[in-house]
């Protein structure tokens, strides 16, 4: 087992080092003298930058304090996030180059004169002699290397302004808050009286180094102005411990709604303690649904803890969360990933309200998302069940969203007996 992590290692660096090599050489090498000041400085950041993203990574992992993790991991993610879109308009780049090169070398061939078909021309005396053929051979080399660095550096500016505004616009997305979704649905067996029942839904809002109290306190602003009748936070909600980032968790004391805010774990708290995290959320007035059920006007409302809690004998248990309910009753279950609405299905569960994939969070990782996820994002419907998943309000890793804009939902659900 450990030489299988060895190995795996080994082959992650490899390949952070050849995709460095790539860059380095696409935006520096190809594009500089020698022994230019952008050569040096290029260099140097081409070497420094790998090395804070790496740093960042192993401190968040070896439990390094978290004044450290805030100073490493701005630089570390933005650099990763914009490292993946130098790759991806480069690698557009070089189709461009392809093509110039094909267009160059049909240009310099020329077609041949109708006469001369099959004809071979023997070189001038001159251009043997190597005189006023070689120097216009020198020239044209002369403008071919001058023409190879124009177009060297133009796809390099093109693709460094594009992987900035990019990754610019992506942060600002994140920064300014999720955006408000309303979403209507109709759900079999809910009762009259919960017709029109209001749930604001958030998911993996990832308080951690990049985001903190700011960001925890523009979600709150936000559910509160939906003046819901229940507020679901589905999963992630934290990259830490309650020391670490109890604070920036505070501002969800102040969460308003008529039958109050429910949490269930999400992957990421197992990562740190849960149940710590679970007490606090307890003195912050949300009320945790570890595979529990609570009986509200005209339906169920039911959570399940998230697969990854297994590993700590705390793992799903539907059983436990809808096996002794009333089946004429509608129920609403809270689960943090997806994959669990098979098993929402089979205990004839009419909503699964899930989180968990960001919606890829930076395109094009929205494909990699659905090869593990039956939705992605938005509503399914799975047999009588109906899945909606959130994009979730925050980020993980970089603090960039590209393509998969952070939300929180208002769904709003109808009964059939109106």
């Amino acid at each position: 087992m450990v030489a299988v992590f060895v190995l795996a290692g080994l082959a992650a660096v490899a390949l952070l080092g050849g995709v460095h090599w790539y860059v380095w050489r696409r935006l520096v090498r190809d594009v500089s003298a020698p022994h230019s000041l952008w050569r040096r400085v290029g260099t140097v950041l081409a070497v420094a930058l790998p090395l804070v993203s790496v740093a960042n990574m192993v401190a968040a992992r070896a439990g390094a304090p978290f004044a450290v993790e805030r100073v490493l991991a701005w630089p570390g993610y933005m650099w990763l996030a914009l490292l993946l879109y130098l790759v991806l308009a480069l690698l557009a780049g070089e189709v461009v180059r392809l093509a110039v090169r094909r267009v160059a070398a049909a240009r310099r061939r020329g077609p041949l004169p109708a006469g001369d078909q099959g004809t071979v021309r023997l070189p001038d005396r001159k251009d043997s002699a190597g005189t006023a053929g070689g120097t216009g051979n020198a020239g044209s080399a002369g403008s071919e290397e001058s023409r190879r660095v124009f177009l060297a550096r133009s796809l390099a500016v093109g693709a460094g302004a594009a992987s900035v505004a990019t990754v610019g616009a992506g942060a600002y997305s994140v920064l300014n808050g999720p955006t408000l979704k309303r979403l209507t649905l109709p759900l079999p067996k809910l009762g009259r009286a919960a017709h029109g029942y209001r749930i604001a839904v958030v998911s993996d809002i990832h308080l951690g180094p990049t985001l903190g109290r700011a960001h925890t306190r523009r979600i709150v602003n936000t559910i509160n102005g939906t003046q819901p009748d229940l507020v679901a936070i589905v999963g992630d909600l934290v990259d830490g411990s309650v020391a670490d980032l109890g604070p920036a968790a505070e501002p969800l004391r102040h969460l308003r709604s008529r039958h109050g805010s429910f949490f269930v774990t999400g992957n990421h708290e197992y990562i740190g303690d849960a149940g710590e995290w679970i007490d606090h959320l307890r003195e912050l007035g949300v009320h945790p649904l570890e595979n529990a059920r609570r009986e509200l006007p005209g339906f169920d409302l039911a959570g399940v803890n998230d697969l990854a809690g297994e590993d700590e004998g705390q793992g799903p248990d539907f059983r436990k969360a809808l096996g002794d309910r009333d089946p004429a009753r509608a129920a609403v279950l809270l689960a943090h990933q997806p994959v669990q609405i098979h098993e929402a299905v089979d205990w004839n569960v009419g909503l699964q309200l899930s989180g968990h994939t960001h919606g890829g969070q930076m395109w094009p990782m929205n494909l990699l998302a659905g090869l593990a996820n039956p939705t992605v994002a938005g509503l399914e419907r799975y047999g009588d069940t109906q899945l909606y998943v959130t994009r979730g309000a925050g980020a993980w890793g970089p603090p960039v969203r590209v393509g998969a804009e952070s939300d929180i939902t208002l769904v709003k659900l109808e009964s059939p007996a109106v």
